[in-house]
């Protein structure tokens, strides 16, 4: 249903493993910070920020925290000042990647991205070389213990959602960026327990990888996403389970 690739699955996998770790908490103290920075501390007015502040709890981020992000992304708190930076590139294979990052320093994000890309035979590509490849879209994340099919797609679909779809553990409700605000509210307001809310993109048509090309493809996004400045990888790869299997 969604058009996700499979790097969908593995980043909520990998999501997991860096929670255990505080990489996580990092991204997302980056993420309210320059959301607050942008459009106001208000969360209620902000939608970015409301997202942000909603994946942060989700992940059992310390309310002290969350304002302490705030604050500094409005100024009130003293803190580094960081700026975002999109990357694009293709690796093996001829996936198309887009990196998003936040740093403090871009010389040293680019020569971090590009050292990465270079190693595993990709390569960096200039503005907008892959971008138009991937969809921005609203992904909203519901435990499938706490609400029957039925009545998400009652309370989902009528607020605008474009497609909900039944994973092992949870319901994942897609919709565009317009009315993903609606939408979110809209379980919000309906009691609806919400795994994560946020905003992403997904590729329109993806590569079939396999063999060890979906080998050094693997490796390479999980590279990618352990540099420090990363804040999310989109590719536009897709993997047998099968093959996923035989890789471990």
């Amino acid at each position: 249903m969604s058009g996700h690739s499979k790097w969908a699955t593995i980043k909520r996998q990998k999501g997991k493993a860096d929670a255990a770790r505080g990489k996580i908490f990092n991204r997302l103290i980056r993420e309210i910070s320059i959301a607050a920075r942008i459009g106001g501390g208000d969360a209620n007015a902000n939608p970015r920020l409301r997202s942000a502040v909603t994946s942060a709890r989700a992940q059992n981020m310390p309310n002290k925290n969350i304002e302490n992000a705030i604050l500094k992304g409005t100024g009130q708190l003293e803190g580094v000042s960081y700026e975002e930076v999109t990357f694009e590139g293709y690796g093996p294979g001829g996936v198309a990647i887009l990196i998003e990052a936040m740093t403090d320093n871009k010389n040293r994000t680019v020569a971090e991205v590009r050292h990465v890309l270079t190693k595993a035979g990709g390569k960096l590509g200039t503005a907008n070389s892959v971008n138009w490849m991937f969809k921005s879209v609203g992904i909203i994340r519901i435990p499938k213990d706490s609400i029957d099919e039925d009545s998400l797609m009652e309370v989902a679909l009528e607020a605008g959602a474009e497609d909900i779809a039944g994973e092992d553990y949870s319901f994942e409700v897609t919709t565009s960026m317009d009315t993903f605000e609606q939408v979110r509210s809209a379980l919000e307001n309906a009691g609806v327990q919400m795994e994560s809310a946020e905003m992403t993109k997904i590729p329109e048509n993806t590569v079939q990888i396999e063999g060890e090309t979906a080998g050094k493809v693997l490796k390479l996004i999980d590279a990618l996403d352990d540099l420090d400045d990363t804040q999310n990888v989109y590719a536009n790869f897709d993997i047998s389970d099968e093959e996923m299997n035989k890789l471990g």
